[in-house]
């Protein structure tokens, strides 16, 4: 065999080693998953979810962005349908590392301020802004329950 099939042999089995080493390092990264929330009748089905998402993989990063009618289940006092404050949801989520995003605009067109909300959620100036620069800066997958 000449020298330059050799190294053509060579380099094409380097990049091939290079190329199994990168799947291989991104099967061990963590998965980051942003949940939109629009509408706060998706709000316990969204809970149950992010539940289910967690069991099965612990790992995960979820941030949750709610927005337009959403925002109403970060409320004091709002409460799925079997009557489970939300906030009890935030809680027990927030502890496996959940993070909750509210939408500013639609906290302003539903009239809501900050005092408004439960703990454990932060405001965002714009919830589709938000959900956007975390897929496309930060690498998170899209859900929508």
């Amino acid at each position: 065999m000449g020298n330059s099939k050799l190294m053509t042999l060579m380099a094409g089995l380097l990049a091939a080693a290079m190329l199994m080493f990168a799947f291989a390092a991104r099967a061990d990264d963590v998965i980051k998953t942003v949940y939109h929330l629009p509408d706060d009748r998706l709000a316990t089905l969204a809970m149950n979810n992010i539940s289910n998402h967690l069991t099965a993989d612990p790992g995960v990063q979820i941030v949750v962005v709610a927005l337009s009618t959403g925002v109403r289940a970060f409320m004091f006092g709002a409460q799925d349908a079997g009557g489970r404050p939300y906030a009890e949801w935030v809680d027990e989520l927030a502890a496996k590392g959940v993070e909750f995003r509210i939408c500013q605009n639609s906290m302003n067109a539903l009239k809501l301020t900050k005092k408004d909300l439960i703990d454990k959620v932060q405001v965002v100036p714009s919830g589709v802004a938000e959900i956007a620069r975390l897929q496309a800066r930060e690498g998170f997958v899209y859900i929508h329950p």
